[in-house]
């Protein structure tokens, strides 16, 4: 949902109370349209995440750790060079618009004192984060707005910071109970009155205006036109209390849960609307109301754009490799009439005292049949009998190399193509940022992804392979990726302990642990279920699973992560459903 304008003024209130007077300690750009930027006062450090997301603009103080690149985009290092060490002076947000100004003290390249402002402008996929001069002018901005874009209000370098064009609304902090109900007799009859006041009246959200109609109807649904005088009596006296919330800056932070704890709103006052639907919960401070009501929605909004670019990469990969791999199968099948080119050069061969110079063709016996059929040979007419020979059996040799050539670059293309495809399937099931930081090293390593330049990365450390207990006791091990694969089965596992793993399918390594016990039968079929559950077959009803003792598997020199060989194994087919 939409952090809305009258959200917004308490929230200044807390980052004043919380950061006036402080000072820029750090500037990180997470991601493409995130800051955060780390201020120090004597009372301590805070964070604070400016977020020009389209479904999730925001700006409040934030304790969620993010992940930063290796490299600082340009905007993060122009804000670092002009920002760093700047004081906090004000904090400024006109009448309810959905931005706020940070006016900052700062000292200029030529060591005098300016003020420079920093905007967050909160306007759904229009939200942007501008850095102006103390003569207004833009230095720059996330996101530039240029002809192309819009005639109405462009945000360029150079260009004087213009404010959001004003929409036609009453502002609760000046506007009285009459105006409202003045505005709202304008609209269509039929309107819902939630959708009313949503219509008319500046910097609220639809949750307000849904709590405000559910108050005033006393739960019933209500249209513009169909109040009556009493309906419209406590429609003023909730819209009075609701500006004198506002005006004294005096709302809490609240936020209502469903039944399976997801969020489904918040607000500066207490939500009543959901009724026995959903729980109300009060918070401790605005930003950490904030925090906990979009952390899952924007990791997992992380997660999707990080999923969506390795999965282009991956199938991109993929998609190269097969074309590859039909076009040389498809020069294989034709080095398949090699031994013709020699039965040729032979017959030449064999008949050179009965041939001369300048043929175009001849046709001989073939006598390496047995009926012995006269096939028709084309020669080179500039050539001897002996060279046409020679060059039949040059093409012979050649068409023997290059199908020798050809099988080993195919074998070669389908295990690199293999070995995407187990990639591509620890794509599809990563849970968490850590299990795509993974996959992203992986690549780094094996040369798919580009290593940034500079500073040298050191990939994350392998986490911890998922851990099943079963029906008697028994811990089964999960890899979660290649590199989880390769650490469990060749440093984790045991010899004794059992391995599995989807025949001939894409999918994770699977260990059942023994510590020295004879596995049971049953924990033998729970392991097979989760190999089979943890791989590209989990839809399937019968999967073949093969499964040996770790001490049978070993990796080959130079094999890819993940990628091993396996002897003195058996198949059992399981379901990966039950």
């Amino acid at each position: 949902m939409a952090l809305d304008g009258a959200f917004l003024r308490h929230m200044k209130k807390e980052l004043e109370d919380r950061l006036l007077g402080a000072r820029v300690d750090k500037v990180h750009q997470p991601n493409r349209e995130e800051l955060v930027i780390s201020f120090r006062s004597r009372e301590g450090a805070e964070k604070v995440l400016f977020s020009a997301r389209a479904n999730s603009a925001r700006v409040h103080l934030t304790a969620i750790p993010l992940e930063n690149p290796a490299q600082p985009p340009m905007l993060c290092m122009l804000l670092r060079k002009r920002l760093l060490g700047a004081k906090l002076r004000e904090i400024r947000q006109p009448e309810l618009e959905r931005l706020l100004h940070f006016d900052f003290d700062c000292i200029d390249e030529l060591g005098d004192r300016v003020v420079l402002t920093l905007t967050m402008e909160i306007m759904g996929r229009y939200s942007n984060i501008i850095l102006s001069g103390p003569d207004g002018k833009i230095i720059d901005a996330l996101k530039r707005v240029d002809a192309s874009m819009t005639s109405q209000r462009l945000v360029l370098p150079g260009l004087t910071y213009q404010l959001p064009p004003p929409q036609d609304k009453l502002c609760m902090l000046t506007a009285a109970p009459q105006e409202l109900t003045a505005a709202l007799q304008g609209l269509p009859r039929d309107m819902e009155l939630s959708k009313g006041l949503l219509s008319v009246l500046q910097g609220v959200s639809p949750v307000v205006c849904r709590e405000l109609a559910h108050r005033v109807g006393r739960g019933r649904e209500l249209t513009v036109m169909t109040m009556d005088e009493e309906q419209l009596f406590r429609l003023g006296f909730f819209y009075q209390k609701l500006r004198e919330t506002v005006g004294d800056v005096s709302g809490e932070p609240y936020m209502a849960v469903n039944m399976q704890i997801k969020p489904m709103g918040f607000s500066f006052i207490d939500i009543q609307q959901y009724g026995t639907s959903a729980v109300v919960r009060k918070g401790e401070s605005f930003s950490g109301l904030l925090d906990s009501f979009y952390q899952e929605k924007d990791q997992l909004e992380r997660m999707r754009v990080r999923e969506q670019d390795l999965l282009r990469l991956l199938s991109n990969h993929s998609e190269r490799l097969s074309r590859k791999i039909s076009a040389q199968q498809a020069e294989l099948s034709q080095c398949a009439q090699r031994d013709n080119l020699r039965v040729m050069g032979d017959l030449l061969s064999a008949n050179l005292y009965s041939l001369e110079k300048g043929k175009e063709s001849v046709e001989l016996q073939n006598f390496y049949e047995e009926d012995g059929p006269t096939v028709r040979i084309k020669l080179d007419p500039a050539l001897t009998p002996n060279q046409n020979a020679q060059k039949y059996y040059k093409e012979y040799r050649k068409a023997k190399t290059a199908e020798e050539k050809l099988t080993e670059q195919i074998e070669l293309a389908g295990r690199e193509l293999t070995y995407l495809e187990s990639v591509l399937e620890a794509l599809a099931r990563a849970e968490t940022e850590r299990d795509l930081m993974e996959i992203r090293a992986e690549l780094k390593e094996q040369g798919y992804l580009k290593a940034s330049r500079g500073k040298k990365e050191r990939p994350p450390a392998v986490s911890a392979p998922m851990s099943f207990q079963s029906s008697d006791g028994f811990t089964i091990l999960v890899g979660r990726n290649n590199r989880q694969n390769d650490r469990l089965t060749m440093k984790l596992a045991s010899n004794n302990d059992i391995w599995f793993h989807t025949k001939n399918i894409p999918g994770s390594h699977t260990v059942l642990v023994t510590e020295g016990r004879r596995p049971t039968e049953k924990a033998m079929e729970e392991a097979a279920v989760l190999a089979a559950r943890h791989s590209r077959a989990k839809g399937s009803s019968q999967v073949p699973v093969d499964y040996t003792q770790v001490r049978n598997i070993s990796k080959p020199q130079g094999a890819r992560p993940g990628m091993v060989i396996y002897v003195n194994y058996k198949t059992v087919f399981v379901d990966p459903g039950e």
